[in-house]
C-alpha cells in the first residue's frame, strides 16, 4: 500500500513539474544541451524494492568540463559564519561556476586525513563548524545547479606530528602513532608531516574504508584524488616493509603497492554503487609519475579496473621549453587506450601574469600572453577532452576577469 501511495506521489510531482524552467531573472529557458533541473530529478528518482526509499542517482557528464574547489577556497567563507551564512556564499560561487560553463566540481574534502565532513574513521579538520556539514551544503546547492560533485581527497597524507599528538585516540591514525611497531612503518614522518604507507594491506584497508564511508552517507557523483603519492625516494622511508616483502626492485615494488590502494579505492567506489566515478589527477609529467611518485600513468590509462576517468595536471604553456602543453596533451592521448577510461586535461589559472620559472625559454609566456588559459580550453575540446580548471581562487580574481569571459565563452560553446 505504502509503494503505490509513493508512486502516485512521485507521478503527481512529475506532472507538475513538467514545463520549462526560469532562470535568476524570471526569463523561460530550457537549458540546451544541457540536463534541466525536471529532467534531473526524474533522471535522479528511483525505488528501492526492499524499503521503499528513494535512492539517488548518481548525476555526471559524457565530457567533464570541471573545476577544482579546494578547501582554502571555502574555508574563508567557513571564518566566523553562521550555517545560513555558509549556504548563501556556496549558493553565490555554485552559481558562478554553472555560469561560467563547467558541469562538475571536484570538492577538496580530506587534505590532511582530517574530515571537512561527518566521519567516523577521520578526525574533524580544525576548520570544520561542528553545527553543520559543509560538504552537505555544497553537495545539496551544486546538485540544484545541476553540477556533478565528486569528493577530492589526498589517501596518503597525514597530519604534522602536533597535530597528531593532539587528537583523541579513538582514531586509528592517533593509535598508529601510538604503536611502537606501526608508528614508523604504517605511518613515516617526512620532514615533521606523517604519511600513511601503502605496502601494509591494513593501510589500504583504511583508505578504502574511508571512501567507503564517503559514498554510503553522501550523495556524490565521484570520488577524487590527485597526485600525493610516495612522499620521497630515500630507501629508508618504507625499507622495513620492503625487506619484509621479499622483493628486490624497490621501484616496481613500490608501483605494485600504488596500484593496489588504487584498485581498493576502485572497488570501494563500485560495490558502493556502479554508477559513481572513481577518477585520478595526477602530474603532467609521466616520468616524474612513475619514477619520483611510483604511479603507473600508462597503465591506469589503458587499462580497466584502475579508475573511471584521469586527469592529467598539464599546466604548462604553449612555450614551455620541456615539456610543451600541445604535445603534452597529445602524448597522453597516445597512452590514453582503454575506451572505458576518460581522458580530462587539467589546466591551470594561478599561473596567469606571473614567470613560469621551470619553463625554460618559455619562461616569460604567462606574463606576456593572459589568454593563455581559453586557448588551452578550446585546444582541449577541439581534441575531443574533457578539461579541469586549477583554481576557483585566481579563476574569479578580478584582475582576470578579460580571460575568465574568454574562458567561459569557450566552455559554454560546448562540444567544439
Amino acid at each position: 500500500m505504502k509503494r503505490k501511495i509513493f508512486m502516485v506521489f512521485i507521478i503527481i510531482f512529475l506532472l507538475c513539474s513538467c514545463g520549462k524552467n526560469k532562470d535568476s531573472n524570471n526569463n523561460y529557458n530550457d537549458n540546451s544541451g544541457d540536463i534541466s533541473l525536471n529532467e534531473q530529478t526524474v533522471e535522479q528518482l528511483r525505488l528501492n524494492d526492499e524499503n521503499n526509499s528513494v535512492d539517488y542517482i548518481p548525476l555526471n557528464y559524457d565530457k567533464q568540463k570541471s573545476v577544482w574547489f579546494t578547501m582554502m577556497d571555502y574555508e574563508k567563507m567557513l571564518n566566523d559564519k553562521t550555517e545560513s551564512e555558509f549556504t548563501g556564499d556556496i549558493i553565490k560561487i555554485m552559481e558562478k561556476i554553472k555560469n561560467t560553463g563547467f558541469n562538475t566540481i571536484y570538492v577538496h574534502i580530506r587534505p590532511y586525513n582530517d574530515a571537512y565532513y561527518k566521519s567516523d574513521i577521520f578526525p574533524p579538520s580544525v576548520n570544520c563548524p561542528e553545527s553543520f556539514d559543509p560538504f552537505e551544503i555544497i553537495i545539496n546547492k551544486a546538485h540544484e545547479q545541476n553540477l556533478s560533485v565528486h569528493g577530492w581527497i589526498n589517501p596518503l597524507r597525514c597530519q604534522t606530528d602536533n597535530e597528531i599528538k593532539s587528537l583523541d585516540k579513538k582514531y586509528k591514525i592517533k593509535s598508529w602513532y601510538n604503536d611502537s611497531e606501526k608508528n614508523g612503518s604504517y605511518i613515516c614522518n617526512i620532514n615533521n608531516r606523517w604519511y600513511l604507507n601503502p605496502a601494509y594491506e591494513e593501510v589500504r584497508e583504511y583508505i578504502s574504508d574511508g571512501v567507503k564511508e564517503i559514498v554510503e552517507n553522501y550523495n556524490v557523483d565521484g570520488i577524487h584524488i590527485d597526485d600525493y603519492f610516495y612522499p620521497d625516494q630515500d630507501e629508508g622511508f618504507d625499507k622495513k616493509a620492503f625487506e619484509s616483502s621479499g622483493e628486490s626492485d624497490l621501484q616496481q615494488w613500490r608501483i605494485n603497492n600504488i596500484d593496489l590502494m588504487i584498485k581498493g579505492i576502485y572497488s570501494a567506489v563500485k560495490e558502493a554503487d556502479s554508477e559513481i566515478l572513481f577518477g585520478i589527477s595526477p602530474q603532467g609529467n609521466m616520468y616524474i609519475d612513475k619514477n619520483v611518485l611510483y604511479a603507473d600513468v600508462q597503465k591506469w590509462c589503458s587499462e580497466e579496473g584502475f579508475c573511471d576517468y584521469i586527469v592529467p595536471q598539464i599546466y604548462y604553456g604553449f612555450k614551455n621549453e620541456n615539456l610543451p602543453f600541445e604535445q603534452t596533451v597529445t602524448d597522453w592521448k597516445a597512452e590514453n587506450t582503454c575506451d572505458k577510461v576518460n581522458l580530462i586535461i587539467g589546466i591551470c589559472t594561478y599561473k596567469i601574469g606571473k614567470e613560469d620559472k621551470w619553463a625554460g625559454s618559455g619562461k616569460d609566456e604567462w606574463k606576456n600572453d593572459k589568454n593563455i588559459p581559453s586557448r588551452q580550453a578550446k585546444f582541449v575540446l577541439e581534441n575531443n577532452c574533457g578539461i579541469a580548471v586549477y583554481s576557483i581562487e585566481t579563476l574569479f580574481d578580478k584582475k582576470n576577469a578579460e580571460e575568465l569571459k574568454l574562458l567561459s565563452e569557450t566552455l559554454n560553446q560546448g562540444d567544439i
